[in-house]
């Protein structure tokens, strides 16, 4: 025996629908996926200077929720400083990895990727540019 649909079956079914829509443009970390990291200025806008990042190490720019490494001379590298595992805000930037201190979980200066768990996926890589002896967010 089926029941004709009441208004609130309607609404109910409605609702839920919008909600699981409006919740599929969130990725795990709440992040939209439709924003974008780095400001839409023509250029960008400075975050250092060359020297400030040091050969086989970084620096985290909390502000910005970016580290920049630079893990060979002249080679510099950019990261997302939210930790993969809860959303943490990385802490250091020491002897070739970058680390966690909610849960210790580190990634390569590198590459991002996964060094010490708990955090299973990499560093999302972020986009910089170099000019001269300045660093911008691309």
């Amino acid at each position: 025996m089926t029941h004709p649909a009441t208004r609130r079956t309607v609404l109910l079914a409605t609702g839920a629908a919008a909600l699981a829509v409006g919740c599929s443009e969130y990725d795990d970390n709440g992040d939209s996926s439709s924003r974008t990291t780095s400001p839409a200025t023509p250029g960008g806008r400075q975050l250092t200077t060359t020297a400030e990042i040091p050969v086989g190490g970084g620096k985290i720019f909390k502000d910005e929720k970016v580290v920049v490494t630079q893990p060979t001379k002249g080679d510099f590298k950019a990261f997302s400083a939210v930790c993969t595992h809860q959303g943490c805000t990385v802490a250091t930037v020491a002897d070739g990895t970058i680390n966690c201190a909610c849960h210790k979980s580190s990634f390569r200066i590198t590459d991002g990727s996964v060094t010490g768990g708990p955090a299973t996926r990499p560093l999302p890589a972020e986009q910089i540019t170099v000019e001269g002896d300045t660093i911008k967010l691309a």
